[in-house]
């Protein structure tokens, strides 16, 4: 039996922890508090208690780093954390990958990380990234901090917006006014995120970054509109003017390439959890 430790029991790890066992895998994933440890630990799912902070604290977290195969999924809390703190989480972290059997990681990124302004084009893997020109120099850091000197296999995953279950695009602008709507979407719904990590570790996809995005781009206005239709929720009162050129669009061309079938590759058809509207 393969056996997994997913550093992050999240909006995405945990239902990762799920599918994985329901393939199969030998799970084992880490929180950070024991009220979460015990509600998951209700759930089927093993869990440690790992915080780093930055240095790791818990209890039993070496089993994480027992496992062939790591998935690290903790996002840098930008607005409670400063960038080196998450660097430091970071190099704690790999530094017990390196000691431990642990040989293959997936690490998940975020679409962030390419620059803020318009291209003439997609932005893919080929674009020429540094960190002066990233949109978020710490993913920068974070991806060239994991992909030197190490004793592992890593592949990178840029996830982008994440949406699904209870996480809808029009919630966040409900009944707002010159709200952006012109602009098209590099969206990615949970059930590719999961999806994704788990083609990567069950087809053995090492030594690559991926982009992973809805390969279709509607502009948010028609989401906006359609959610509300759809779901009875309140769509924005108005919207501000077109402006040219605005888009900023990532592609997604080189994991389906690579044989990734996305199961909701259109953000118009994405699926909500209507009993989770008011979460």
């Amino acid at each position: 039996m393969k056996k997994v430790g997913i550093i992050g029991l999240g909006w995405t790890g945990l239902p990762l922890a799920h599918y994985l066992k329901n393939e199969g895998w030998y799970v084992t994933g880490s929180t950070t508090s024991d009220e979460k440890k015990l509600q998951i630990e209700e759930e089927g799912i093993e869990v440690v208690r790992l915080k780093m902070n930055p240095h790791p604290e818990g209890n039993g977290f070496q089993k994480l780093f027992d496992c062939e195969y790591i998935v690290v999924n903790i996002p840098p809390r930008s607005r409670v954390q400063s960038s080196d703190f998450y660097l430091e989480q970071l190099k704690y972290l790999k530094s017990m990958i390196n000691q431990s059997g642990s040989k293959k990681v997936v690490f998940v990124s975020s679409t962030g990380i390419y620059p803020n302004e318009s291209h003439s084009s997609f932005y893919d893997e080929s674009f020429e990234l540094n960190h002066e020109n990233s949109g978020n120099s710490t993913l920068w850091d974070s991806e060239q901090m994991l992909l030197k000197n190490r004793e592992y296999q890593l592949s990178i995953l840029r996830f982008g917006g994440l949406m699904g279950e209870n996480r809808i695009p029009v919630k966040y602008f409900a009944g707002k006014e010159n709200v952006t709507g012109h602009t098209r979407v590099n969206y990615l719904h949970l059930e590719d995120a999961i999806g994704s990590i788990a083609w990567i570790l069950e087809n053995e996809k090492w030594e690559e970054i991926f982009n992973v995005v809805a390969p279709i781009h509607p502009k948010r206005k028609e989401i906006y509109e359609k959610n509300s239709m759809d779901l009875g929720l309140e769509a924005p009162i108005s919207y501000e003017t077109e402006k040219v050129g605005a888009d900023r669009l990532i592609s997604s061309e080189k994991i389906i390439e690579f044989g990734y079938k996305f199961k909701q590759p259109d953000p118009l058809k994405f699926k909500y959890n209507s009993d989770k509207l008011l979460d």
